[in-house]
């Protein structure tokens, strides 16, 4: 496991710095289904997730739901028959903080 799936996720203001380069190609070095996704300006990480019916999607989406309420962080969510959509930035900084980095680290840890 690395650093990011043991770290608690923190609640990030405005101003707060963004995550480095070096963060986050030390994530997507070691979560390598997640990609790094440019929306209107804002750097995002995005990952989709598979499942053999729309019942175990659904449930995913829930677990995320559920951490995403715990940690006070809520990603865009996409449930589709067989897949799950999470993309994770923080609004406040329009861009990406380490605490996404966290969070998508724990969101590998439910699926």
């Amino acid at each position: 496991m690395t650093e990011f799936s043991t770290l608690h996720c923190e609640a990030c203001k405005i101003g707060a710095p963004p995550a480095t380069e070096e963060e986050l190609s030390e994530f997507l070095s070691t979560h390598t289904d997640w990609k790094k996704l440019d929306v209107n300006g804002i750097e995002q990480i995005s990952r989709i997730y598979a499942f053999d019916n729309f019942v175990d999607a659904i449930a995913f989406t829930n677990r995320i739901g559920d951490l995403a309420e715990t940690e006070g962080h809520h990603p865009a969510l996409l449930t589709e028959w067989g897949r799950v959509t999470v993309r994770w930035w923080t609004h406040k900084i329009r861009g990406l903080h380490r605490n996404d980095l966290i969070m998508g680290a724990k969101s590998d840890a439910l699926y």
